[in-house]
């Protein structure tokens, strides 16, 4: 292994020489307390940033094997860490001059959640780190400017690393407070499944958010309170007694007038399905880690999903079996995204009626009795909401503001009031009954179950051939772009980072050269890269020669969208 001044040398000796002759660089260096690797070298100073990464040995770090013992302690550890170094490295970033990306030294910028990055890693096993960031190497035209970079590794990295990732330098306090919110946070998911639970949100949480582009808590908003009837008490390892609303398995219906918090909650329990940071206001937001926001997605593109449960006897004759189109309407974008939640294990559906197809979501009896059931192809949700919980142990989260269709089919009803939710079950039942006893039948009485949809499609993806290389590009939080095959996710609403866009982009290369072979199903294919993801970690999907720092992991969920959304599956 080379040392720190073996470098030093090297770039005194190409100083001021073309910008290929960085080139060299490539390799190992030990630095004190650390091993620094420059694992690719851009091109030129206006390409791509070079990809290094900072190792500390387990024993030179020092942290604790009981901040990182479990999967979601490290998880938490290394999130906190990669914001520390980020922040570090904000008052360096630039300070190196040149020309193009000359003296950036980027890290990955970390939201309200949790995510597993592989911009920082750690050894469950060693507790050795790997971080990994991007360093624009300085030039003057294309002329190399090797003093600056020497600056960048020598006076501004080494204040970095020896003040983030080595224990001693932390506050022991906070490293500790961590893993204590991680360990309470796996505790409340564990939880819920034993107390018949499908969400908690904690009395005092802060569920508004500071604006429409900002996820972090909104100032001197309302603190949650739970309703006396659905409160529930958690004993937490390191919280202690805990309490906040228990949204029990089941339909639960979230009502209200407009601007009072429905869809607010609604968000809360979406992002609920990862952890979040101390002091975002949802640390104890918990939500079913399967739970699926559902939506209306015009112009999608639906491949061979049997969406037969909703819609049935097309006028056109279309097979509903094996539904295929290139622009979904509304309501049979909604009926393919309920049944691909299904086919990705999700136990949970959240959904807005704002966001929903209306004619998806309801037919009122005014006109069934005009329009009958025989020339509509379409059965609503609200016929089906009953069975998906009954028949196969799918619970719904639904807000309305419109309709009381659904008051009928709900197990519980809470009434948002000023961002205060009550609880109106028995009185909305009542009214309920009142509205419809003068009927022949409430609706969606005497419509036939429906069969468990056939999930057995064996996708080929044409993306390339094993041995092509494929270019993956993320639009923000929109889209990823694979060979030019742009994938649309903007309406893959709990996606919370580009990062795990690129992530998805990776996956998918993966699974075109190595899984779709036509002969395993969408489940199988999943199933097989979470084995991979769970063995190998993310290096195992990439197949380069480095590990790049920008992906995060996605859900189960995710990686079911981003295949179903494939165009040319």
């Amino acid at each position: 292994m080379k040392t720190a001044e073996d470098l030093k040398d090297l770039l005194n000796r190409i100083d001021h020489r073309g910008y290929p002759a960085y080139k060299d660089t490539k390799g190992i260096y030990q630095f004190r307390g650390y091993r620094m690797s420059i694992d690719h070298v851009q091109g030129d100073p206006f390409a791509s940033p070079s990809k290094i990464s900072i190792h500390v040995s387990g024993k030179d770090a020092g942290f604790p094997v009981r901040l990182y013992d479990r999967p979601w302690k490290k998880t938490a550890l290394c999130d906190a860490l990669l914001r520390l170094f980020f922040r570090q490295t904000e008052s360096f970033t630039f300070k190196a001059k040149g020309s193009g990306k000359s003296g950036l030294i980027g890290v990955s910028r970390c939201g309200q959640e949790i995510l597993e990055r592989s911009a920082c890693q750690m050894d469950p096993a060693s507790g050795d780190i790997i971080l990994r960031l991007d360093v624009g190497f300085p030039a003057n035209g294309r002329t190399i400017n090797s003093k600056e970079l020497i600056r960048i590794f020598y006076d501004f990295l080494p204040v970095c690393v020896q003040k983030t990732l080595f224990y001693k330098a932390l506050d022991p306090k906070k490293t500790e407070a961590v893993m204590e919110l991680a360990q309470d946070q796996q505790t409340i998911r564990e939880q819920l499944q034993a107390l018949g639970l499908c969400a908690f949100i904690a009395n005092g949480a802060i569920l508004p958010r500071e604006s429409g582009i900002s996820q972090k808590p909104m100032k001197q908003a309302v603190p949650f309170k739970a309703p006396d009837s659905m409160a529930v008490t958690l004993d937490l390892p390191y919280k202690g007694k805990l309490t906040g609303m228990g949204i029990p398995k089941g339909i639960t219906l979230i009502v209200g007038g407009g601007y009072h918090g429905k869809s607010t909650l609604l968000e809360a329990l979406e992002r609920g399905v990862y952890n979040h940071i101390a002091g975002d206001g949802r640390e104890y937001v918990i939500t079913d880690s399967s739970a699926m926001k559902i939506r209306a997605e015009d112009g999608r593109s639906v491949r061979q999903t049997d969406i037969s449960m909703f819609i049935n006897d097309l006028p056109n004759k279309k097979d509903t079996k094996h539904f295929h189109t290139e622009d979904a309407s509304g309501s049979t974008s909604q009926a393919a995204n309920v049944i691909e939640a299904m086919e990705s294990g999700s136990h949970l559906l959240l959904i807005d009626e704002d966001t929903s197809a209306s004619n998806f979501m309801v037919r009122d009896a005014l006109m069934e009795s005009v329009v009958s059931r025989s020339c509509e192809p379409i059965t609503p949700l609200i016929h089906r909401i009953r069975q998906l919980y009954e028949d196969w142990d799918i619970s719904t989260i639904l807000v309305a503001g419109s309709s009381g269709a659904f008051f009928e089919k709900a197990d519980h009803i809470i009434q948002m009031d000023r961002y205060v939710p009550a609880e109106i079950t028995r009185l909305a039942k009542e009214k309920s009954r009142l509205y419809f006893q003068n009927m022949a039948a409430a609706p969606g009485e005497n419509v036939p179950k429906a069969a468990l949809p056939d999930f057995n499609r064996c996708p080929r993806i044409p993306l390339g051939s094993r041995d092509e290389r494929i270019k993956i590009r993320v639009n923000g939080r929109d889209s990823v772009s694979v060979n030019k095959e742009t994938i649309d996710l903007r309406y893959v609403e709990q996606l919370t980072d580009s990062e795990q866009l690129m992530t998805l982009g990776y996956l998918l290369s993966y699974t075109s050269k190595h899984l779709a072979n036509g002969k395993k199903t969408i489940t199988n294919i999943v199933d097989e890269l979470e084995k991979l993801l769970r063995e190998k970690g993310l290096a195992a999907v990439c197949e380069g020669s480095y590990l790049p720092a920008g992906l995060a992991m996605p859900r189960r969920q995710e990686i079911f969208a981003c295949i179903n959304r494939y165009r040319r599956i």
